[in-house]
């Protein structure tokens, strides 16, 4: 019997506390529209959909010719299934994990370590940083998505120097005057930014929860007056302070680039990039790891330390944190999310009403395909028999296997499709 290497995945779903909840969430609306048996409760949170093979997560194949139950046990019984270069490149694993957020309060003030200080914390805190690979990772907006990314410009972090004095009083004089003096020279810039932030960082807990209850009355006030409050980016503050009172990532907004993506916008989070993502629905891939190192808006382990030190300062503004998205020259559908680094590549593939009959096609690398919207039968070069695809499907298609999609939705199809182009 022919081998099977395109079949349906059933994913697995990490209902995190930050999670939109029951059928607000874009994770859960995918999980029951693929599966019309799954239950969601209405009240519980649907943070994150894992499409993949780690081991906190791997993916169920559903096929019964399939004798294997997990994607991970099936790749490390056929690791020719990833493409030659993938394969040998990345020791036979599956180098990606593929994700849908679905994100109702905001994830911890956060970044992830490159290589090298990924196997350091490795070695010296295994129970906190659980592997030794590095976790850049690519977020792209299914709604409108709002997230912290980068610091921002100088000149706007001594603007809430200037405006917000409790702000100031984290930071200190020194350093403030510091920063403020060197602008223009930007070899100075990252050592007096590292300066502030790490500053701010270790100020004392009684001394920072003062100072954000005095911030955040003030603005309350001053909202509750009418009164114009951006000077302070009081309502990003006030929610924030809502999420996680008494919290040090509440002041981590003067710091810190907001980028509002609308859908199909992405942002590329490259290792020591401060982030925090904050609210809306993404499709995410990353390298396949689980490190994050962590100092704010979060109850979970935080290691304050590490994050100053590692951290890239280097501002820029918000607007450079957009991601550019390149159409495919060959096929007016694909589009590419390509980043810097080898791990892994996003393509989305919108399919207008007026076309019935797609080719997914053949690369070399294994590849993860998520049906966003739309209904089909598909069939694989590989397969004996068709199987139908519709919102919340998840296949897996082995390297050099193509899928011929047969559209039957009246309103096109969006998926998305993650890989390793060597």
């Amino acid at each position: 019997m022919e081998e099977v290497r395109v079949f349906p995945l059933s994913c697995v779903v990490q209902k995190y506390a930050w999670g939109k909840v029951g059928l607000d969430s874009e994770v859960a609306k995918l999980v029951v529209s693929g599966d019309p048996l799954a239950v969601i409760e209405e009240d519980k949170p649907y943070a994150e959909l894992w499409m993949g093979a780690h081991p906190k997560g791997d993916a169920v194949i559903r096929d019964n010719r399939i004798s294997q139950k997990t994607l991970g046990q099936w790749i490390e019984d056929h690791p020719g299934c990833l493409g030659s270069k993938v394969k040998d490149t990345f020791q036979g694993q599956l180098p990606f994990l593929f994700k849908v957020l679905s994100v109702n309060i905001a994830l911890s003030i956060q970044a992830h370590p490159n290589r090298e200080l990924a196997a350091r914390l490795h070695t010296q805190f295994p129970e906190h940083y659980p592997d030794s690979n590095h976790k850049p990772e690519m977020a792209i907006a299914l709604t409108p998505f709002e997230g912290l990314c980068g610091f921002r410009p100088v000149e706007e972090i001594g603007g809430f120097l200037k405006k917000v004095p409790e702000f100031h009083a984290l930071v200190g004089n020194e350093a403030a005057e510091e920063l403020q003096s060197i602008v223009g020279d930007p070899l100075r810039v990252p050592g007096a930014l590292k300066k502030c932030f790490t500053r701010m960082m270790n100020c004392e807990k009684k001394v920072f929860v003062n100072q954000l209850n005095i911030l955040v009355k003030r603005v309350s006030e001053e909202a509750a007056a009418g009164k114009d409050t951006t000077g302070s980016n009081g309502e990003l503050l006030l929610r924030l302070h809502s999420q996680f009172p008494g919290d040090i990532g509440c002041f981590s907004i003067y710091f810190l680039n907001m980028v509002k993506l609308e859908p199909g916008e992405a942002m590329f989070l490259g290792a020591n990039e401060p982030h925090a993502y904050l609210f809306g629905d993404c499709i995410e891939c990353m390298a396949c790891s689980d490190n994050t190192v962590r100092a704010g808006l979060t109850p979970k382990y935080i290691d304050v330390n590490t994050l100053c030190e590692m951290l890239s300062y280097t501002p820029a503004p918000a607007s450079s944190k957009i991601f550019p998205v390149s159409r495919d020259p060959c096929d007016p559908f694909l589009f590419m999310y390509d980043p810097p680094v080898p791990d892994f590549t996003v393509m989305k593939i919108q399919v207008p009403a007026s076309v019935k009959q797609y080719t997914v096609s053949p690369i070399d690398s294994a590849s993860i395909l998520l049906v966003v919207q739309g209904e089909a039968t598909g069939a694989s070069t590989a397969g004996l028999s068709e199987m139908s695809i519709k919102s919340g499907s998840v296949l897996f298609i082995s390297a050099s296997e193509s899928v011929s999609v047969h559209i039957t939705s009246p309103a096109g199809m969006l998926l998305f499709r993650a890989c390793c182009l060597l």
